[in-house]
């Protein structure tokens, strides 16, 4: 099964590993490896993640500080976006 990045998600992920190379450049990067490994995990464990806080997506925790929202379909598992646990989720 095929993991595709919405643009969004991509934004998320690019804003989240800038902010953290403010700090640690090299943290930034296993944070990144890490969020992306996730994800492609997904290909063959699609229901990894819990049910959605929206209805039709999922969610999975891979580090207690972030948060991939993703929808499954037939043929695809559509990373939606990438949250900070303390992000309101859905948007209001």
């Amino acid at each position: 099964m095929e993991v595709i990045w919405s643009e969004p998600a991509e934004d998320s992920l690019d804003a989240i590993v800038s902010y953290i190379a403010d700090d640690n450049l090299h943290a930034a990067l296993e944070m990144d490896d890490l969020l992306r490994k996730a994800a492609n995990g997904l290909a063959q464990f699609p229901q990894k993640g819990k049910p959605g806080r929206i209805p039709g997506t999922r969610e999975l925790v891979p580090h207690p500080n972030y948060v991939l929202v993703y929808l499954l379909t037939k043929e695809s598992i559509q990373i939606v976006t990438v949250l900070h646990s303390s992000q309101q989720w859905p948007p209001e």
